[in-house]
C-alpha cells in the first residue's frame, strides 16, 4: 500500500497501522499547533488532524494521506507535550488522582476528491498521584519527552495507569477502528479485508 502516506513523526503511529497491515510512507508535516483564540480541545484536535493531512497533501496530490493529533485535557484545559521537568511536574500534578481526557482525531485526505474525513476519539484515563521522586525517576526514563499529557500508556507510563474508558490505541495516538472505517471509506481496506470487499 505505498499510495498510503503517514503525516506524523511518531513512531507509535506507524506502528500502529503496520498493525492493520498498511505500509506507509512518512512524510512530516510542518504545522502550527498554538490553538486558536476561544477554541476547544475537541475543535482544536480536529483542526490540527486535518491541517497535517492537507500539508502533507500539498505535497503529495497523488497519494492518501492520514493526519493525526493528540491532546490530552482536564476541565477544558489542554496539556501538550512535555519538554522538560518542570512541565512534567505540573502535567502529573494536574493529572493525578482524577480521570482526564484524551482526545485523538484522525484524518484522511483522499487525491481524487481532495475530500476529508475526520474523526474524533474521545477517552478517559485515570492517572494515580505520582510522588516528587516517580516524577524524576519516570522523567529520567525520557520516556515522558514530546509526549501529550507527559506520559506513554503504552510504556513505563501504564505503572501509573489505573482506568481507561475508551480506545486503547486512541489513548497511545491512532484509535485503530476509527482509522480503519476512514482508510476503508477512502478505498484503502486494511490488507486482511481486502478480499471481503471485493
Amino acid at each position: 500500500m505505498s499510495d498510503l502516506i503517514l503525516a506524523s513523526a511518531s513512531p507509535r503511529r506507524l506502528e500502529l497501522l503496520r498493525q492493520l497491515g498498511y505500509a506507509p510512507t512518512v512524510c512530516i508535516p510542518h504545522v502550527d499547533e498554538t490553538p486558536l483564540p476561544g477554541e476547544s480541545p475537541s475543535v482544536l484536535v480536529r483542526r490540527l488532524a486535518g491541517e497535517k493531512a492537507r500539508a502533507v497533501g500539498q505535497q503529495h496530490p497523488k497519494a492518501t494521506v492520514l493526519g493525526a493529533d493528540t491532546i490530552v485535557t482536564v476541565e477544558g484545559k489542554i496539556f501538550g507535550k512535555a519538554v522538560d521537568l518542570d512541565s512534567a511536574e505540573a502535567f502529573y500534578q494536574a493529572l493525578g488522582g482524577r480521570w482526564h481526557q484524551v482526545l485523538t482525531a484522525v484524518a484522511v485526505l483522499q487525491p481524487t476528491s481532495g475530500r476529508l474525513r475526520v474523526r474524533l476519539s474521545r477517552n478517559a484515563v485515570f492517572m494515580r498521584p505520582l510522588s516528587p521522586k516517580e516524577v524524576r525517576a519516570y522523567w529520567e526514563t525520557g520516556e515522558p519527552l514530546d509526549k501529550a499529557g507527559g506520559y506513554a500508556i503504552q510504556g513505563l507510563g501504564a505503572a501509573f495507569i489505573h482506568g481507561l474508558r475508551g480506545s486503547y490505541s486512541g489513548v497511545m495516538g491512532l484509535p485503530l477502528a476509527e482509522t480503519a472505517g476512514l482508510l476503508e471509506a477512502a478505498g484503502l481496506p486494511p490488507l486482511f479485508l481486502q478480499d471481503a470487499h471485493e
